[in-house]
């Protein structure tokens, strides 16, 4: 089950296109061409094969015929095997070799232009015409050789081939398809496919799939039937060998059918199933390979759409989180954040760098954007690590809240934790700059402020205050960490043994005197 897990999970690149003897989407060109070529004249001998023998199967069992005189056995000697022959050399090898020179933009390692993708495209079409026109000819040219040798023959002749070359024709046309599915897929690369693009939809394969299958068989055993009631000499025991042959051909070239169907049909959807998995584990950088010009294709290109918008929207959260922060970005999308705001009693923490303008004045462009950088990293890390949102960059200074817009009880500890970390870190990581760090707590309003086309998520109330005005004071303290000792309080005895209450002091707009604390040395 592990092993069958692991398989699951990795995309199948050897079966992109269904089967493996396909080869993966990323082959060489040259290699995807001798390939190509390989099958299609493999497959097409293979449907004339078939055709032969349905021939012999139709002209001994099915479709009574007078028995071959001299001439007849003569012109079929000469021209079976002549017709033959150069019906698999243009079928087989020319005109596979004629679909191929369609498709030069690919050893030319090129875009396909509009004209190319549809020639392209039409390659599995154009096959099956062309195996259609040399079924014709040679119904044409041995109808009339019966004419000319045995006319009692001709009728059976006409009939016998007309039911073989249609059925040629129509497994030619699949097996087209199945052998160009890796050159389909190149020419349909980057477009954006959003209707049936050719052949015939899946409807229309069913209806194919039919006429194989069982329309064919079925004339065959209407016509034994017909010839059982007009011919006096035409036994119990013929139609009785007739009926099995043709049931024996139902029953193999139903499976036949059956099979090509499945693979038609069902290669095109697992593909698509095994992109669903890899998309529920959280890869959306999986794609599949658009090589089905009906519906089916239809379904791949959407779902490669789908995964497309699904990465954009990824893509804009995590930007959107950059910019207003996780917290904020999860709660706006849920719905949590109240438009206009709501009061919540929460944790400010003010970090303000010292004497900015004097560092800016003595270092260059670079290393004052180094500091920085490194200042910012350190204060980001600390507040994301004890739960806080980053809510403001002003400046050179921070501004955090803690307890909004995701509420939580402990919000205080987590803020004067974080501000004691920061403190320690900046002492160590940014000894060339001094901050001031405030920490306050009380009832503030947070929540969206500004004009419903332009907005941000801030908050707002007498704690934002405090917390930077005892910054200003904090840069004059030792250990450069100033808080409101109500914030002390409310985290609790553990987080509260790393505090010194201090004096109160009457913070600047306010008319109350507030108790501070400091960090325990």
């Amino acid at each position: 089950m592990t092993a069958l897990r692991r398989s699951l999970r990795r995309p199948n690149r050897a079966a992109a296109f269904g089967a493996r003897i396909l080869g993966p989407p990323d082959q060489p060109a040259r290699v995807l061409r001798i390939r190509v070529q390989l099958l299609l004249t493999v497959l097409l001998i293979g449907t004339h094969l078939i055709g032969a023998g349905l021939v012999v199967v139709i002209t001994s069992f099915v479709v009574p015929t007078p028995a071959a005189n001299r001439a007849t056995v003569l012109t079929l000697a000469i021209g079976v095997p002549a017709y033959v022959g150069l019906a698999v050399v243009l079928g087989a090898v020319g005109l596979s070799g004629l679909a191929l020179r369609a498709t030069a933009w690919i050893v030319e390692d090129r875009r396909p232009s509009e004209e190319e993708r549809r020639r392209t495209l039409m390659i599995p079409a154009g096959l099956t015409l062309g195996q259609g026109i040399l079924w014709l000819g040679g119904l044409v040219v041995f109808t009339v050789l019966a004419l000319i040798a045995q006319p009692e023959r001709a009728l059976s002749t006409a009939i016998t081939l007309s039911i073989s070359g249609l059925v040629v024709c129509a497994i030619g046309y699949l097996f087209a398809e199945f052998a160009l599915r890796p050159v389909a897929a190149r020419a349909l690369e980057g477009e954006a496919v959003r209707r049936r693009i050719r052949g015939a939809g899946i409807g229309g394969r069913m209806v194919l799939f039919w006429l194989l299958g069982t329309a064919a068989p079925v004339v065959g055993l209407w016509l034994a039937g017909l010839l059982a009631l007009v011919q006096d000499d035409y036994t119990l025991t013929r139609l009785a060998i007739v009926v099995m042959v043709v049931s024996a051909v139902v029953l193999v070239f139903g499976l036949f059918v059956t099979v090509l169907n499945a693979r038609a049909v069902v290669a095109p959807v697992t593909s698509v199933r095994r992109a669903l998995q890899e998309v529920e584990q959280g890869n959306l950088d999986t794609t599949v390979q658009v090589y089905d010009g009906t519906e089916l294709g239809l379904l791949q290109a959407g779902f490669n759409r789908m995964v497309g918008g699904l990465r954009e929207r990824e893509h804009l959260r995590d930007i959107f989180g950059r910019h207003v922060g996780r917290e904020v970005a999860a709660a706006a999308t849920a719905g949590e954040v109240e438009l206009g705001g709501e009061s919540r009693v929460a944790s400010v923490l003010f970090v303000d760098i010292a004497g900015s303008t004097g560092f800016t004045h003595e270092r260059s462009p670079t290393e004052v954007v180094a500091m920085l950088n490194r200042f910012f990293g350190v204060v980001v890390d600390e507040i994301a690590v004890h739960g806080g949102l980053v809510n403001k960059f002003i400046g050179d200074a921070v501004l955090a809240i803690f307890g909004a817009p995701v509420e939580r009880d402990d919000h205080a500890r987590a803020a004067l934790a974080a501000a004691r970390a920061i403190a320690a870190r900046l002492a160590v990581e940014v000894p060339e700059i001094e901050a001031g760090i405030g920490v306050a707590t009380g009832e503030v309003v947070a929540g969206n402020v500004g004009h419903r086309e332009r907005f941000e998520y801030t908050v707002i109330g007498d704690a934002v205050n405090s917390a930077a005005r005892l910054t200003d004071l904090a840069k004059d303290v030792d250990g450069r960490v100033l808080v409101a000792w109500s914030a002390v309080e409310a985290a609790g005895a553990e987080e509260a043994a790393h505090w010194r209450r201090g004096d109160a002091v009457t913070l600047r707009g306010r008319s109350e005197p507030t108790v501070v604390g400091t960090v325990r040395a």
